[in-house]
């Protein structure tokens, strides 16, 4: 059987991952932070899903959990790791903590290199185990590659997932663990439903009031449109059983409107943004 450790899986991607993966029979050691969200997902899932209780942001009890994950793999590599565990900070970059842009960073970006170094031996960077290399998945976005206004640091955080993949990649060439890159577009999870109970009265008094609610309405409608958990969970599955996967999986509901945006002039799609937000200097 498949072992694969996913993390942040009680609710939206990392669910769907889980959800597709013991579908096809792999067993999934998910990582949860409460043990009622473990209860739920096991009732849910069945034996083939075994929770692993921790914060992406503990050390120590990243280690812990990968310690529990190699006395259950009894002497055997991991088949898959999958970097799901995130949040989506938003507002103006101006007026925005910098505590919470690093809460981003932190959750986002430094809580997936702990976990890929407390389970890379496990995928076999640790000669010692039995069985082929594993495979890491890091999930990252659209927004990955294209900003938006407003939720800077959530972009910031993804721009470095796919930096980071890039150069891991080459760096576990020695190993045969392959990295590859999974950038959803709009997907039905929680994180949508998010912007609507997004407080932004702090800046209600800043030049940004009106463009912070087109915004707003915009994610919202993006959510609704957006494609099921289990879509991610398909593409997930592709990219750690594919006999050659691509190192990149964009998966979207609306690929034209992505290309469009990623292959006309940067200014033209400041302006074009600028416009539908209502950022642009007054004439």
């Amino acid at each position: 059987m498949r072992s694969v450790v996913v993390t942040g899986t009680s609710t939206g991607i990392g669910w769907g991952t889980a959800k597709v993966l013991i579908g096809h029979g792999s067993r999934v050691f998910g990582s949860v932070r409460k043990t009622t969200d473990a209860d739920r997902l096991v009732a849910e899932f069945g034996p083939s899903f075994v929770p692993l209780i921790f914060d992406v942001t503990d050390e120590a009890a990243v280690k812990a959990a990968a310690a529990q994950v190699r006395t259950a793999l009894s002497g055997e590599t991991l088949a898959g790791l999958v970097n799901n565990a995130g949040v989506a900070i938003a507002g103006p970059f101006l007026y925005l903590p910098l505590a919470e842009f690093r809460q981003q960073i932190e959750i986002n970006v430094i809580a997936m290199v702990s976990v890929i170094q407390a389970f890379a031996p496990l995928l076999g960077a640790d000669r010692a185990l039995k069985g082929g290399p594993g495979r890491i998945v890091n999930i990252s976005s659209v927004g990955g590659q294209i900003a938006s206004p407003f939720v800077t640091p959530y972009n910031t955080s993804k721009f470095a997932v796919e930096g980071l993949s890039e150069g891991l990649r080459r760096e576990l060439l020695p190993f045969a663990i392959d990295v590859i890159v999974v950038a959803p577009g709009a997907v039905a999870t929680p994180i949508w439903a998010k912007a609507e109970e997004a407080d932004i009265t702090p800046y209600l008094s800043t030049p940004y009031a009106e463009p912070l609610k087109r915004l707003r309405a915009f994610m919202l409608a993006l959510g609704e449109k957006g494609y099921p958990p289990e879509r991610i969970g398909e593409t997930v599955l592709q990219a750690l059983t594919a006999a050659r996967p691509k190192v990149r999986y964009r998966v979207t509901p609306n690929p034209f409107q992505d290309f469009m945006a990623r292959r006309l002039p940067k200014r033209f799609i400041d302006r074009l943004v600028g416009g539908r937000l209502g950022l642009l200097p007054a004439r």
